[in-house]
């Protein structure tokens, strides 16, 4: 891997390790572009604080500490400062206004939650309820059509375990969205690593059908699981199985 634009940091609640660490095993991994993409600081209205993302409050010490650590590494490794985000129509505006005068390189759009974080549907529990899928696809499509993100991670988060026909028909439509917009499907190395109900079989098969391109992504949430290959190699053999292409994005270098 050249690039991986998938890494968490401490400051989500659920992750471990100082930023520090992420990037020395980037380098050992021979990783040339290292992107930080926490879960992005939501503003919520009333008195409501997520449990499993960044707080608005640490935003200020996230870039701070990125732009140090890009500064004393470039010569070894290429820092990117990122989000990993829901796309919630009620909220983008005071998301904007809140990340407006951050040095944000890129966004990715995980879409964990098909609305408010409290209350919503979360899209990794188990569900037979077709309008959820349905609804996630919808969801994902008017997000990647706002321009706001680099790509679509972990596309197959959505655990939908009922008929697939009607699965295959949703993430077609999925799958056939994302390659009109030359935008490639990730294969997350964390969900293989962890044997999660992503990446899948079912899916690849859509992939394949289609035609999309892949990239990967380590999703981090531990400095030890950017050197873990159990989890490249597994993604590594789904592409070789299907016949995938593989492609890693390359933005502009920070000057």
């Amino acid at each position: 891997m050249q690039t991986n634009y998938h890494t968490h940091t401490a400051r989500c609640q659920h992750a471990a390790g100082e930023d520090r660490e992420y990037i020395e095993a980037a380098i050992e991994r021979g990783i040339k572009v290292l992107g930080f993409s926490d879960h992005c600081p939501w503003i919520f209205p009333g008195d409501y604080v997520s449990g499993i993302r960044m707080l608005p409050s640490q935003t200020d010490d996230y870039c701070h500490s990125l732009e140090s650590l890009r500064k004393e590494y470039a010569s070894d490794i290429d820092i990117k400062i990122g989000f990993e985000a829901e796309y919630v129509p009620s909220l983008m505006e005071a998301q904007d206004r809140f990340l407006a005068d951050y040095p944000i390189d890129y966004m990715i759009l995980g879409q964990h939650y098909l609305g408010e974080e409290p209350g919503s549907v979360y899209t990794g529990w188990e569900t037979d309820d077709y309008q959820i899928l349905k609804k996630y696809v919808d969801t994902v499509i008017e997000g990647m059509e706002s321009g706001r993100y680099l790509y679509l991670a972990h596309p197959d988060l959505i655990y939908y375990v009922g008929s697939d026909t009607l699965y295959e028909k949703e993430m077609t439509r999925l799958c056939e969205y994302l390659k009109k917009k030359e935008s490639p499907v990730e294969l997350n190395l964390l969900g293989a690593l962890q044997k999660r109900n992503y990446p899948s079989d079912r899916f690849l098969r859509v992939v394949q059908k289609t035609g999309n391109t892949c990239i990967l992504g380590i999703d981090a949430h531990a400095p030890a699981q950017i050197l873990n290959m159990e989890g490249y190699e597994r993604c590594i053999c789904w592409i070789e199985k299907y016949g995938l292409t593989r492609t890693e994005i390359m933005l502009p270098e920070n000057r």
